[in-house]
């Protein structure tokens, strides 16, 4: 049985943006971060093809 070569840490990964998201909301306001998220909302909506 050969060992599976991990490519991708999902875990890491996960963590690394966690943390990312929160050294940015840290100095936000309430309100701020409201409006943070109805924007990348925005930005990132994935619209199916017809």
């Amino acid at each position: 049985m050969k060992a599976k070569v991990k490519k991708f840490d999902s875990v890491k990964y996960m963590r690394e943006q966690r943390e990312k998201l929160s050294e940015k909301l840290a100095n936000m306001t309430k309100e701020e971060i409201v409006a943070y998220f109805k924007r990348k909302r925005l930005e990132n909506t994935v619209k199916p093809s017809a």
